[in-house]
């Protein structure tokens, strides 16, 4: 039995929401202004004040004497591990509006931790029906563009590690068959990128390629994704061609980051 596909609630609560992306974005970033959280919220900036103004009063954000708001006692502990992350988003944001702006679909940027992977950015794209942002969600990784990128890096016995058995003893349904995950990761690494039609999500099909660092290992998970509806397999090369040129361009800026 397959772990269910996560799907949104059915009747999701707006103002629930906003506050939750607006805490995650507090959990990658160093610090945020009101317009800052209102315009990635798409609220206005009353809304967002109050927003910001009950995550302080929570303790999950802090207001610091120039008005600037970041993570707050709560999230401590993922303020001190966020600078790596926190340094990747940065220098990928542009590089995703940019695909937006080429693709006409959401564009994320993803890292994987054991067998699980963090949306650490998101671009969403202008479309009235389209993906909306992942940042901050976290998935299987087997269920993932990145995810299955970022496993295909793995050699046979770092992959073994990664799907130990006894790590799954209380949740067996949840570990993948190795065998057709080997196969399929195999063939990620032929094409050079990979495919994710419905797997973490109904509806929606993702294409992505790896992100490198100056020594060639795997950084992170490029991704774009869309309504199936949407997704024409014979425009996937052009696509992944594009994906690739943005890719190298967020590599080239990572490296002069360094």
């Amino acid at each position: 039995m397959n772990k269910p596909l996560k799907t949104p609630p059915p009747y999701a609560i707006a103002s629930v929401d906003h506050a939750l992306r607006g805490a995650v974005m507090l959990q990658l970033e160093d610090r945020l202004t009101v317009s800052e959280v209102a315009e990635r919220l798409g609220v206005a900036r009353s809304t967002a004040h109050r927003l910001l103004a009950m995550l302080v009063y929570r303790d999950f954000a802090v207001q610091d004497e120039n008005h600037l708001y970041r993570a707050g006692p709560v999230l401590e502990l993922a303020a001190h591990s966020q600078s790596r992350v926190s340094s990747l988003r940065a220098v990928a944001l542009p590089h995703l509006r940019r695909l937006v702006d080429l693709l006409g679909e959401t564009a994320n940027l993803a890292i994987r931790t054991g067998d699980t992977v963090r949306f650490i950015a998101s671009a969403e794209c202008r479309q009235a029906l389209r993906v909306g942002s992942r940042e901050g969600m976290v998935f299987p990784a087997h269920r993932t563009t990145a995810g299955l990128l970022l496993l295909a890096e793995l050699s046979e016995s770092e992959l073994a590690e990664v799907y130990v058995a006894e790590r799954y003893h209380d949740r067996p349904a949840e570990r993948p068959d190795l065998a057709s995950l080997r196969a399929e990761l195999q063939e990620i690494r032929r094409m050079g990128f990979a495919v994710n039609s419905e797997r973490s999500e109904r509806g929606l099909v993702a294409v992505g390629v790896v992100v490198r660092g100056t020594d060639g290992t795997a950084q992170a998970g490029l991704s774009v994704s869309m309504p199936s509806v949407r997704y024409d397999p014979h425009q996937l090369r052009p696509l992944v061609a594009t994906l690739g040129a943005v890719g190298r361009g967020l590599e080239a800026d990572l490296a002069a980051a360094t």
